[in-house]
């Protein structure tokens, strides 16, 4: 018997070493390795500043950018201001999160949002009419976290950009199709534009025009 358990306590702790120790430090020495950017998150840096990750949305409202997703979660973006108590002592500051908000299409909270959504949208983009709005710019995705919008999304808002920045249209165009990336794998899921990437591009120009 006293073998025996001598030998489970001496399994049980190669083990722990071997998988809880040296298995997962191994794997993280080779993705640093060979997938460095990806295993650190995808950052993303602006003038060696890091400004985001390629993973995850974020809201733009500057009209020099393209917009991104509608996101229930805010995107995790969260301000000092949202942890403060208000007058009753509450705060509404529910930490970080991802997610949809579950509401269906006859929701009346959804379909005023929408409503307020287009309204906004059509008002920035003057010419436009509903039906011209893509789908995935008035919904929201299933984490809130989109960085993502389709070639098309992003191809209605090139004439405001355009009229915002000084920025040819062609040029514009040129900047969507360099951050398109195709179905993964070929069959995937569909092509989509990194908004965070498109926009980082239009903020070097503009930058170096002076202009931001």
């Amino acid at each position: 018997m006293k073998e025996m358990l001598k030998k489970s306590v001496l399994l049980s702790v190669v083990m722990l070493v071997l998988c809880g120790l040296i298995y997962p430090l191994a794997m993280t020495a080779i993705a640093q390795v060979l997938f460095n950017n990806k295993a650190n998150g995808s950052m993303v840096s602006l003038n060696g500043k890091v400004v985001g990750s390629k993973l995850i949305g974020q809201s733009f409202t500057d009209k020099r950018f393209f917009i991104g997703r509608v996101s229930s979660s805010n995107y995790n973006t969260y301000t000092k201001a949202d942890i403060k108590p208000d007058s009753k002592g509450n705060i509404s500051y529910a930490g970080v999160t991802s997610g949809s908000t579950n509401l269906g299409p006859s929701n009346p909270v959804l379909m005023a949002r929408v409503k307020k959504d287009m309204a906004v949208f059509l008002k920035n983009h003057p010419g436009l009419k509903a039906k011209d709005i893509p789908t995935d710019l008035l919904t929201s995705s299933a984490s809130g976290l989109d960085p993502n919008i389709s070639p098309q999304s992003a191809k209605i808002q090139v004439a405001a950009v355009s009229k915002a920045t000084n920025i040819s249209s062609s040029d514009l165009n040129n900047i969507i199709i360099k951050n398109t990336e195709g179905k993964t794998l070929g069959i995937f899921g569909e092509p989509r534009v990194n908004v965070l990437g498109a926009n980082l591009e239009i903020a070097n120009i503009l930058k170096n025009k002076g202009e931001l």
